[in-house]
């Protein structure tokens, strides 16, 4: 029997990776500097696994910006734009893969970043030729293992699998079917198992989570095929599924031809007794039960029951485990010391769930133990103060919600009317500009709320700081001749967070950090409780900056759905549950908003697509309360009321009916990394509302041309009707400089004015599509996260 977890955050307890990361990127340090703090980080990551009694460290999780990145250099997928490489994948190869530039090497277009499975957490797509070559492209897997083993560490690898690296990737031109690649792969994968082995590595734990997944027949095929190749005798591998269920992939994952299966029992209910029936009697079963996702201890006393029962049928071919990578967890709670202590006593960090993982192995072997009952009833108390805190329920929250009625989700008439009614009113030219919502976050801006929070600087001298710069972004986007303003969010902190801390219901920690990607990390708040609106939270603001300008000021919301998506969740009540309760909170807010006199408004929902469950059979009921939920958000309102949404970064094809049926008045959609391509699901649909699709990426510090807008604008007015477009970025400004921005804006401004005056007389198609694409260096992180310092 083993204890092991799947995966440590690679960040650092005090962001220490971001921070070398940065400094690096700046030329304040050295690439050696870099490496020093990767060494650092991953000794002290490997002991606090060691001290905690697990039976294995698990290497190759660290990665300086991305896992699958790294899987791509490992296996020598680079592409050409990138130069030849024909030695080692060195780090700034991947940075430019990743951002488009790098200390050393010419800039370029990045790779696409999107949503890993259904996390907050992004990967880099690979991108895959038809003709792809592979070969082992780094030896830092390699090297990383020596690390561990002279540190005195029994290393277990974990690989990202070949079935998933290939569902991962893109295909890169043409169309063509991924596994045809196979027969190229599997000789590297054997390459690299061959060497693994003769660094007397026992276990290589190889990720597929695609099992998770409906799968086309094809691809459940492949498996077998894949796996009878890599099968040997000088090493063990456990293949590890999680994020959800095996369902119809769970004989085809019992029955392949390795020595162990992982499974994430804490979003698999009790699949893991059908499991148990079906793996033969000469595997392995890791049960990922302590949950990597969240930060609520464990019920230790739930988990050792279900273990139990497990043991008297599988005796020490169990394993215990976490359910995926803690990844997604912040590193350590004991630095949070502004907590309650009630409140710190039921949370768990990625360090405590290591100790979470060790007791219950060491309780099913040695029951008695001192430090195993301590550790139990210590447990059973947190649960019990939980349950019974009463400081956190909302009865008046509660029967609100249970009020709600049909008519609560709907407008008081369809987009047509609504339409007609805001044309007359808003009297809006043709294409008419705006941007997402955030204006550059300065380093005044951030000195300010530093010093605010530290309480060196007073509420009052504060806030003439911040309306200062409100001021200054309402005056540039005057001089810009931009059509709809909006205040620039110089008071907010983070798209989430910033509602969070003026909403019931919420905690906040100091140092819970979680990688987004790359650098970026974000603080997701905790919904501890029920979820209320004390006090209006944006209406001051909104009302200062329309009293600077005669132009219409949007109002800027987050939506109860991405909110939901983007905090740490409470798991005592259904998801739909707390989405209603956000959902009357924003309402709130709108009407609020529109009492005040603010037109339009816009309730960003990036992350409506992230909460989609992985499997079709689950999506119905999903699709169902989300939409609710934005609609009851914005149903508030006049005829003549604008409500805008964004969405950035999401595959519309499977999702663009449940989009339509949130009824925004307008949508923004990031589209210029892909050439207005994601244009073509709102086309095939007949998108009846109005579109803003991004017409540059707002992640590279490039500045586009006013051709290469006027392109993407002649290519979206080519699929869109004129009248129903918007022109605007990708997304918020908060991560780029003023100087940058203001000439950005500046040619987006003159591309409109160019697409009005000279109409599209033509169909605007084939491949000069992607014209002066920027390159791409995130996600979604330009409109929802910019790090605290």
């Amino acid at each position: 029997m083993k204890a092991h977890v799947l995966g440590f955050p690679r960040i650092g307890a005090d962001r220490e990776l971001k921070k070398a990361l940065e400094a690096y990127w700046t030329g304040k340090t050295s690439q050696a500097d870099l490496e020093l703090v990767g060494q650092e980080l991953r000794a002290r990551h490997w002991a606090q696994q060691a001290e905690s009694g697990l039976d294995v460290v698990t290497v190759g999780d660290f990665a300086f910006y991305d896992q699958i990145l790294s899987t791509s250099a490992l296996l020598g997928v680079v592409p050409e734009r990138f130069g030849p490489v024909t030695g080692e994948v060195d780090l700034d190869t991947q940075f430019r893969m990743a951002r488009g530039r790098a200390p050393t090497g010419a800039d370029t277009v990045a790779q696409e970043m999107t949503k890993w499975f259904d996390t907050n957490y992004h990967y880099l797509v690979p991108e895959l030729t038809a003709d792809q070559s592979f070969r082992i492209g780094s030896t830092r897997l390699f090297d990383e293992v020596r690390e561990a083993q002279a540190q005195g560490h029994t290393a277990k690898v974990v690989l990202t699998g070949p079935l998933t690296y290939l569902w991962l990737g893109k295909c890169a031109g043409d169309e063509f079917q991924k596994l045809d690649l196979l027969p190229g792969l599997l000789p590297v994968y054997a390459d690299i198992l061959t060497q693994l082995a003769a660094l007397g590595v026992e276990w290589v734990q190889i990720d597929e989570p695609i099992l998770s997944l409906d799968l086309p027949v094809i691809w459940q095929a492949a498996f077998e095929s894949v796996y009878n190749r890599l099968q040997r005798r000088d090493i063990n591998i456990l293949i590890a599924n999680y994020y959800g269920p095996l369902a119809d992939n769970l004989w085809l994952a019992c029955h392949l031809p390795v020595a162990g299966l992982h499974i994430d029992v804490t979003r698999s209910g009790g699949e893991w007794q059908q499991v148990v029936d079906r793996l033969p009697e000469y595997k392995v079963l890791s049960l990922g039960v302590i949950d990597g996702r969240n930060i609520w201890r464990a019920n230790l006393r739930e988990k050792m029951a279900l273990l139990k029962e497990a043991k008297a049928r599988m005796g020490d071919r169990l394993w215990v485990g976490s359910s995926c990578s803690l990844q997604h967890v912040p590193v350590d709670l004991v630095r949070e010391k502004a907590l309650s202590s009630e409140l710190r006593s039921w949370l768990s960090f990625a360090v405590q769930k290591l100790d979470e993982v060790a007791v219950l192995k060491a309780a099913l072997q040695h029951p008695d133990d001192s430090h195993v009952i301590a550790a139990l009833r210590g447990a059973d108390l947190a649960s019990a103060s939980r349950k019974d805190a009463a400081n956190w329920k909302n009865t008046a929250v509660q029967a609100r919600v249970a009020a709600l009625k049909a008519g609560d989700a709907e407008r008081a008439s369809p987009y047509a009317i609504r339409e007609t009614r805001q044309a007359e009113s808003l009297q809006l030219p043709a294409l008419p500009t705006t941007t997402i919502g955030s204006f550059p976050q300065t380093a005044e801006i951030r000195q300010a709320r530093a010093l605010f929070k530290a309480g060196t600087l007073g509420a009052s001298a504060y806030e003439a700081a911040m309306k200062a710069e409100i001021a200054y972004a309402v005056r540039e986007q005057e001089e810009l001749g931009l059509d709809v303003l909006v205040h620039g969010e110089a008071e907010r902190n983070d798209m989430v967070e910033y509602f969070g801390e003026q909403l019931a219901g919420f905690a906040f920690t100091q140092h819970g950090w979680v990688q987004s990607y790359g650098s970026r990390c974000v603080k997701p708040p905790v919904i501890v409780g029920d979820v209320s609106r004390p006090q209006p939270m944006t209406v001051k603001w909104a009302e200062y900056a329309q009293s600077l300008t005669s132009r219409y000021m949007k109002g800027m919301l987050t939506g109860p759905v991405t909110i939901l998506c983007w905090s740490f969740l409470r798991d005592d009540v259904p998801r739909e549950t707390v989405a209603l309760q956000l959902a009357l909170a924003v309402r709130d807010e709108v009407c609020d908003l529109e009492a005040a006199g603010i037109r339009i408004i816009q309730i960003d929902e990036p992350a409506f697509r992230e909460g989609l469950p992985l499997r079709k059979r689950d999506q119905a009921d999903y699709w169902r309360w989300a939409v609710r939920a934005f609609r009851v958000s914005a149903s508030g309102v006049k005829d003549a009321t604008q409500i805008h949404t964004h969405m950035c970064y999401s595959e519309f094809n499977d999702c663009i009916a449940h989009i339509a049926a949130m009824d925004a008045d307008v949508i923004t959609i990031e589209t210029a990394r892909s050439a207005m391509e994601l244009l073509r699901a709102f086309e095939r649909f007949d998108y009846p509302n109005a579109i803003g699709p991004g017409v540059y990426d707002i992640h590279s510090p490039r500045v586009p041309t006013v051709e290469a807008m006027v392109h993407l604008l002649r290519v979206a007015a080519s699929r869109i009707q004129t009248h129903r477009l918007w022109v605007n970025p990708d997304c918020g400004l908060k991560t780029r400089g003023w100087p940058e921005t203001r000439d950005a804006l500046a040619a987006m401004v003159g591309a409109a004015r160019v697409v009005r005056e000279q109409p599209l007389l033509t169909s605007v198609t084939g491949s000069d599509e992607r014209a002066d694409v920027q390159p791409v260096t995130s996600h979604h992180a330009g409109c929802c996260t910019v790090d605290e310092v």
